[in-house]
């Protein structure tokens, strides 16, 4: 089975990740396949040279990620050029690492994807669980994260679709405001409930 994992920025995808691999699921990471099809050279990070410009290269000849979201987050028009550029090769490797998975026998295979809804990639998954957070928590775990002003913060959490538009779509939720602690065991018992070992019923109504 393919799980799709996704959730706002700063909810804590990676964390719920990191603890289903503990669990024992495989992970594909979109953010990785991202970075993969964007290192120096690829034809990707040729097109997005050609459309933004020599100045999302650092000195390098890597792609400045955070130069380039502070172009996109701030434009719409950009984002969806980015989107237009990057999505067909994150969705062609995504496809060929989740088939080659499937191939061996995997409990679980976790696909983490942020845009899973919005690149129409829930094709790729069996099921989708959206990670919501409360939005006080969410603007706090950013500004922590990244060196943004509260106005970048509120802007990039803006500029995607809002938790309710996704958790409409899910098949199962977690809410990621708590503790470590507290998120661990959801993952836990929702691990085994898709992996035939529980009984919980943890689907949206």
């Amino acid at each position: 089975m393919i799980l799709g994992l996704t959730g706002g920025i700063a909810s804590g995808k990676s964390t719920i990740a990191d603890c289903f691999v503990e669990c024992g699921a495989v992970l594909v990471s979109a953010d990785q396949l991202a970075r993969e099809v964007v290192n120096p050279g690829s034809p990707t990070l040729e097109k997005l040279v050609d459309v933004f410009g020599m100045g999302i290269l650092t000195a390098g000849g890597s792609l400045d990620r955070e130069r380039l979201g502070q172009k996109v987050f701030a434009d719409p028009e950009a984002r969806r050029m980015l989107e237009s550029v990057t999505h067909p090769a994150i969705a062609h490797l995504a496809e060929c690492r989740l088939a080659e998975l499937n191939k061996a026998p995997h409990d679980l295979i976790v696909y983490e994807a942020p845009l899973l809804f919005e690149a129409g990639a829930e094709s790729r998954v069996d099921q989708t669980l959206v990670i919501v957070v409360d939005p006080a928590v969410q603007l706090q775990r950013l500004l922590e994260r990244n060196t943004l002003t509260e106005a970048e913060a509120r802007q990039r959490i803006t500029a995607q679709w809002p938790q309710a538009d996704k958790v409409q779509k899910a098949d199962y939720v977690i809410d990621n405001s708590g503790s470590l602690e507290q998120v661990r065991v959801m993952v836990d018992a929702l691990y085994d409930y898709l992996t035939r070992r529980g009984d919980i019923d943890f689907s949206i109504s």
